[in-house]
C-alpha cells in the first residue's frame, strides 16, 4: 500500500538526548515506488530560522504540481482567492511547527522538453535556533538537506545580515566534514530567498533584484576583514550555483490574523505577482536539476542509500560539536544584556581555547603558539563583532534620534511655558521656534528612514542627536532620559 498523500517524517530529532533517526521504510515507501525508483531524482529543499514560511512556500510547489500538473501558462494557477492552502503542516504564531525533516509523500513525475521524465521531490525542514534545538541538531539538518537536494532554498527574513552567512558556513563547514573525498564543490544549486524585502527602490523584486544585491553582499573585497573574506569564499567554494530571489511582504492579514488559513484573498498583489514569477521559475521542466554527488546523477533508489549513509555519520561520534556565539545574540534572537553577554563570551572563548590546547597537532610547540594567538585575536574580533550586533538590538539605540528629538521637544515645551509664566515672553518664543524646527526635523528624519532618499540630511539629523546624546552621557544623565524617554512611550 502507499503513503497516503501528505507531509511524510523521515528523519526526526529526539527532545531528550538530541539523537536522530532515519525512517527508511517511510523513505522507502516514497523514493522505491515502482514508476519513479529508477528516475534521476530533483529535490527542492527550503531550509532556515523557523517562523519564517519555509512550509508555506512548499505549499504552493504542491498546488502547482497536484492541481495543475506544471502548466504553471495556466490563469489562476494558484487556485481560487477562497482556498485555503494545504500540504506540509504550518500556521501563524511564534512556536515552531516543522520537526526534523519531511518529504511531501508524491513523488511528481516531470517531463522535460527532450522527453526524458525525472523524480521531484519536496523536502521541508526543521527551523533553526528554535528554543528546543542545540547548534548540532540546527547543524545536522541543515547538513543533511543540503547533501541530499539538489536546490537548497535559504529562506531569509527581511535581509541577508553577516551571521545569516556565517550561520551558512557553520552549516555546509557541518556538512562537508562528513564527505571523506570532495573532489568537486559538494553542493549543488543555493538560493538566497529574503522574505518581506521592503527596498525594492534599491534593488527590485525578483531574481534580478537578487542577484544583483547578492552579489554586492558575496564581493570580496581587499579591504575587508579576513573573517569577512573567508565567509564569502567559503560560500563560492561549496555550492556550483548561487541566486537571489526578494519577495515581498505578503500583507498583514497572513501576518497577524490568527484565523489566516492560506486563502489568496488575504495575500497582498505584490506577493502574489511575484510568487507566479518565483515558482514557474523553479519548477519549469527545463530548468530542474537533478541531484548530482561527484558529478554523477543521483536515483531515487540511490538517493535512499545516500539517506542511510550520511545518516550513520551524524549519529555516530566522529564529528566535533559546533559551538557558536550566533546561538547567544545573533539571527533574530532578542537583545541580551551586556553583563550576560560578556559571561558567556568568556565562557566560549575558554571553551574553544581548552578544545584547540587538549587537540593533538602536528608542527611543534612554537607552530601551536603562533596559531593559538591567532586563535585569541580572531576570538576577540568576533567578540566585538556580535557585541555591536547585540548593541543595534537595544531599543534605545535603534531609536536614538527620534528618541533624541522627542526628548528635546519636551523640554523645550516644558521650558517655553515655564518662560511664558515668569513674563520672559521673548525667550519663550525662541524656546517655540526651536521646538518648531525639531518637530520639522523629525518628520523629515522619519520620511527618510521611509523612502531612503536625502539621506545625506538624515545623517547630519542623526550627527546631531548624536552630538546631544555625547553631551547628555558627559553629564551622567543618559540613564534618566531612557527612563523618561520609556515612561512617556508608555504613557
Amino acid at each position: 500500500m502507499g503513503i497516503e498523500p501528505g507531509p511524510v517524517q523521515i528523519i526526526s530529532v529526539s527532545k531528550d538526548d538530541h539523537s536522530f533517526e532515519l525512517n527508511t521504510e517511510a523513505l522507502a515507501q516514497i523514493l522505491l515506488a515502482p514508476e519513479v525508483r529508477n528516475k534521476h531524482v530533483v529535490v527542492l529543499s527550503v531550509a532556515g530560522a523557523f517562523r519564517k514560511g519555509k512550509s508555506f512556500l512548499l505549499d504552493f510547489m504542491i498546488l502547482t504540481e497536484l492541481v495543475y500538473g506544471m502548466k504553471t501558462h495556466v490563469h489562476n494557477w494558484l487556485g481560487r482567492d477562497d482556498e485555503p492552502l494545504t500540504g506540509f503542516s504550518w500556521r501563524g504564531g511564534s512556536e515552531p511547527e516543522t520537526t526534523g525533516i519531511q518529504l511531501w509523500s508524491e513523488v511528481f513525475v516531470v517531463q522535460k522538453s527532450d522527453g526524458s521524465e525525472v523524480a521531484v521531490v519536496l523536502m521541508d525542514t526543521q527551523g533553526a535556533f528554535d528554543d528546543q534545538s542545540t547548534v548540532r541538531d540546527c547543524a545536522t539538518i541543515f547538513a543533511l538537506s543540503t547533501m541530499t537536494s539538489s536546490v537548497q532554498i535559504y529562506n531569509l527574513s527581511q535581509n541577508v545580515q553577516e551571521d545569516d552567512l556565517q550561520q551558512l558556513q557553520l552549516f555546509t563547514e557541518y556538512g562537508r566534514l562528513a564527505l571523506d573525498e570532495i573532489f568537486l564543490k559538494p553542493f549543488q544549486s543555493l538560493m538566497f530567498l529574503v522574505r518581506d524585502w521592503s527596498f525594492p527602490y534599491e534593488y527590485e523584486y525578483g531574481f534580478k533584484g537578487g542577484n544583483d544585491f547578492l552579489d554586492k553582499r558575496l564581493q570580496v573585497k581587499e579591504a575587508q576583514h579576513e573573517e569577512l573574506q573567508t565567509v564569502r569564499e567559503h560560500i563560492h567554494s561549496c555550492f556550483t550555483n548561487i541566486s537571489c530571489f526578494l519577495l515581498p511582504h505578503p500583507g498583514l492579514k497572513v501576518a497577524t490574523s490568527p484565523g489566516f488559513k492560506g486563502q489568496l484573498c488575504d495575500v497582498s498583489p505584490e506577493f502574489k505577482e511575484q510568487l507566479q514569477s518565483l515558482i514557474p521559475k523553479l519548477l519549469h521542466p527545463d530548468r530542474l536539476t537533478e541531484k548530482e554527488i561527484n558529478g554523477n546523477k543521483v536515483t531515487c533508489r540511490g538517493l535512499l542509500e545516500f539517506f542511510k549513509a550520511y545518516i550513520k555519520i551524524y549519529q555516530g561520534e566522529d564529528l566535533p560539536q559546533p559551538k557558536t556565539m550566533l546561538m547567544v545574540c545573533g539571527g533574530d534572537l532578542p537583545y541580551v544584556a551586556p553583563e550576560s553577554l560578556q559571561e558567556k563570551h568568556i565562557f566560549f572563548s575558554g571553551e574553544a581555547l581548552h578544545t584547540f590546547s587538549s587537540t593533538k597537532k602536528m608542527g611543534g610547540q612554537e607552530f601551536c603558539d603562533r596559531y593559538r594567538a591567532q586563535l585569541e585575536k580572531e576570538l576577540e574580533e568576533m567578540w566585538q563583532s556580535l557585541s555591536k550586533h547585540n548593541e543595534s538590538k537595544n531599543l534605545f539605540s535603534a531609536f536614538r534620534t527620534p528618541a533624541v528629538l522627542f526628548v528635546l521637544v519636551c523640554l523645550l515645551y516644558v521650558l517655553s511655558g515655564v518662560l511664558l509664566f515668569v513674563g520672559l515672553s521673548t525667550f519663550a518664543m525662541v524656546c517655540d521656534c526651536s521646538l518648531g524646527l525639531i518637530m520639522i526635523a523629525m518628520l523629515t528624519w522619519a520620511f527618510i528612514r521611509y523612502s531612503g532618499q536625502y539621506r545625506t540630511v538624515g545623517g547630519a539629523i542623526d550627527q546631531a542627536a548624536g552630538v546631544v546624546l555625547e553631551q547628555v552621557r558627559r553629564n551622567g544623565l543618559e540613564p534618566h532620559v531612557e527612563l523618561y524617554v520609556i515612561a512617556v512611550c508608555a504613557f
